[in-house]
């Protein structure tokens, strides 16, 4: 996939104004390359520059593992929480810190995440609250730390700025320095996860590859023809299902939020089990499915469960493709997934959680910004160049 020609994929985003203030709305790009195109190109060096960031023993992922290590040690549960890609974010970043603990020796680690406008009205008696907002002013996820702040909790953000709203109300502020330039969040998904794997990497004292995760996010935007098939096969369909299972279900969700604000497809997420309890009867041939299996823990259960399930959507005429780790892919027949498949570089140097969140990044980016440009869509404004669609954003506040 090509950016714009005078877009260097290399150099630094530009981080928040300072005084910090909202980031302005994205250009309008008549066609490809998109923001987001420029964005997956540049995710290999911004994913670089954080972990070197954040490397530093007395940084703020630093003071973070520590915070998450006292309260661990303590039997006091953590709750990372956030919205939207945020969410899936909080979900990836309660994967990898858990993973982490274990690694650390630390027993029984409860890190959970919990939707913020929930978390809001319902904040923790005691435990650690570790927000996870892009550029730091999504409103419940602030409130949900203010909520957490109010109730005596210790409070930790990732987020692009301490100098953000989030970053105010957090007594520790881990900086992922460098801003999406579209709305429909592809570096504001990374960022995060990266983060949390610096943070890991303190806490369970094994150092990060770094290298490695960098190849990772390079190889999985490689694909660009398979990208196209995939996408050519699902466009035209009516509604898309993604399953996903393990350390993949946040990767999952996140597709599905990409897939309907990029390319305006109505989509639903179910775990790969769930999905095989009574909602094959909604489904038929106008029906996409997308399976995820990049998780390496439990892989032969996973997979032999994945077969199964491609092979009931097989029956039914389903439209099947999937993004799948090497291992996975050597698995199951290429006839199980007849609309395609994407396939991820195992990367057994990373923690688990690691590597199949990172893994699975760029390949779900690519192909939500190929299936927007097979439907004819703007990823960049998440259709807020519509006057209907703006005023109902308006209206809900957003």
């Amino acid at each position: 996939m090509s950016p714009e020609p005078d877009f260097d994929p290399t150099a630094p985003l530009p981080g928040p104004t300072d005084p910090w203030d909202y980031a302005p709305t994205p250009s309008r790009r008549p066609g490809p390359p998109f923001h987001m195109t420029d964005m997956i190109a540049a995710e290999p060096a911004v994913a670089g520059r954080i972990l070197a960031r954040l490397a530093a023993a007395r940084d703020d992922a630093a003071r973070l593992a520590t915070a998450i290590r006292t309260t661990v040690e303590a039997g006091e549960p953590i709750l990372v929480t956030g919205c939207g890609t945020s969410e899936h974010c909080a979900l990836a970043t309660a994967d990898i810190l858990r993973e982490a603990a274990t690694a650390a020796g630390l027993r029984d680690p409860s890190i959970r995440a919990e939707q913020a406008f929930e978390l809001s009205l319902d904040p923790p008696t005691h435990g650690l609250v570790i927000g996870v907002s892009h550029e730091g002013a999504t409103a419940a996820s602030n409130a949900a730390l203010e909520s957490a702040r109010t109730a005596g909790r210790l409070t930790a953000v990732i987020t692009v700025s301490r100098r953000s709203p989030a970053g105010a109300l957090a007594s520790i502020t881990v900086e992922t320095g460098e801003l999406d330039q579209g709305w429909c969040h592809t570096v504001g998904y990374l960022s995060p996860i990266v983060a949390a794997a610096a943070v890991g990497a303190h806490l369970s004292g094994r150092s990060l590859d770094a290298a490695a995760v960098e190849r990772l996010l390079a190889d999985g935007a490689r694909d660009a023809a398979g990208a196209e098939a995939i996408a050519a096969r699902l466009a035209e369909t009516a509604n898309l299902i993604v399953i996903g299972s393990g350390a993949d279900r946040a990767a999952a969700r996140e597709l599905v939020l990409k897939v309907e604000e990029a390319a305006w497809l109505p989509s639903a997420y179910r775990d790969l089990e769930t999905f095989l309890h009574g909602h094959l009867p909604a489904t038929g041939p106008a029906t996409g499915l997308i399976l995820v299996l990049t998780d390496r823990d439990g892989r032969a259960e996973r997979v032999a469960r994945a077969r199964q399930a491609l092979s009931a959507a097989r029956v039914i005429g389903l439209r099947a493709a999937a993004i799948l780790a090497e291992g996975a892919a050597a698995s199951l027949d290429p006839s199980l997934t007849p609309a395609g498949r994407l396939v991820v570089t195992e990367s057994p140097s990373l923690p688990v959680p690691v590597a199949a969140l990172v893994g699975s990044t760029t390949p779900l980016q690519l192909l939500t910004e190929r299936l927007a440009r097979a439907r004819g869509t703007n990823p960049d404004l998440i259709r807020r160049d519509d006057p209907i669609y703006l005023a109902a954003a308006e209206a809900a506040g957003n």
